[in-house]
């Protein structure tokens, strides 16, 4: 069985993953194949959890490759304005590849740059767009939440559901850990 993690981004997708390596039935990976195209794009070995907020996009073709009886999806949420404030501290990141900016000049075309004050709002639209793909894709297969903000039960769930092996404590622990946290800006 195979696992795919879907999610906004700034969720928590690195912790998810770090928390998985401590498994030892399966293996673990962050955007593992996240610059390929095609059926590439969806090509990850047997026993292995994916995570990877831009699969988000490539539902059609996710839902094509996996046999549900061979697939669990894992809708990974944190709370909307948390998730959507830290990707305005991302707003003006040089990461060449940042979703965000993709999402607010590309996905929803703008050519000039957003003011300040309406950033926050793409932000927003960005978490409740994915989030809404996300929901509907789930609707008809099979899946699981697990919230950021009560991951003290809903991780150890997941962990039962796919017979996690390995050492869950320390998969556990990871979640005390702040993974990939966005530094603070002016406009907390």
């Amino acid at each position: 069985m195979n696992v795919v993690v879907l999610c906004t981004g700034r969720c928590g997708s690195v912790t998810f993953t770090k928390a998985c390596g401590h498994l030892t039935n399966f293996t673990a990976g962050h955007e593992t194949f996240s610059a390929k195209i095609g059926p590439a794009r969806f090509d990850f070995p047997p026993n292995h959890i994916e995570v990877d907020n831009r699969l988000s996009w490539s539902l059609g073709g996710l839902g094509a490759r996996w046999d549900p009886e061979d697939v669990l999806y894992v809708h990974l949420k944190r709370d909307r304005e948390a998730v959507a404030r830290s990707f305005l501290k991302r707003w003006d990141s040089k990461f060449r590849p940042s979703i965000i900016r993709a999402f607010g000049h590309g996905i929803v075309q703008r050519v000039k740059d957003w003011p300040e004050e309406q950033r926050l709002d793409v932000c927003r639209h960005y978490v409740d767009t994915v989030t809404a793909n996300i929901d509907d894709f789930l609707r008809a297969r099979p899946s699981m939440t697990v919230d950021v903000e009560s991951v003290e039960t809903d991780f150890p769930l997941f962990l039962d559901r796919i017979g996690a092996q390995g050492d869950r404590e320390a998969a556990l622990d990871e979640w005390r850990v702040r993974h990939n946290a966005s530094k603070s800006s002016a406009l907390e």
